[in-house]
């Protein structure tokens, strides 16, 4: 399964179980720890850990590995190798700004060609 295709299945997923104002970013051209990172909202801190456990009951049985999560009911890293996705509440989103972080160094990069 390819890269586009397994961030694809994650999308839908996340979707499937009302995950809210779903990004991907492509950073096949940054240098930078993964290739796509992806950035979800949760309903609420229970919603959070209810993604996350739709995320592993849907995809682990797919192959899909699950190297490392850090969690909070605020915020959860998954790290599945080559993508790390972000589940965050509305407020945690806001206040840390990953999109901004992501396109920055997207842009700088770009900048540079």
């Amino acid at each position: 399964m390819t890269l586009n295709n397994r961030v694809e299945r994650i999308v839908y997923e996340l979707d499937k179980k009302k995950g809210e104002e779903i990004e991907v970013f492509n950073l096949d051209e940054v240098d930078y720890i993964v290739r796509r990172v992806i950035l979800v909202n949760s309903l609420s801190g229970k919603h959070s850990i209810a993604l996350l456990e739709h995320l592993k009951d849907e995809l682990k049985p797919k192959g899909e590995e699950f190297l490392r999560i850090d969690d909070s009911e605020e915020w959860i890293v998954i790290d599945m190798g080559d993508i790390l996705v972000h589940i965050m509440t509305p407020e945690y989103r806001q206040k840390y700004s990953l999109e901004e972080f992501l396109t920055e160094i997207t842009n700088r990069k770009a900048e540079l060609f």
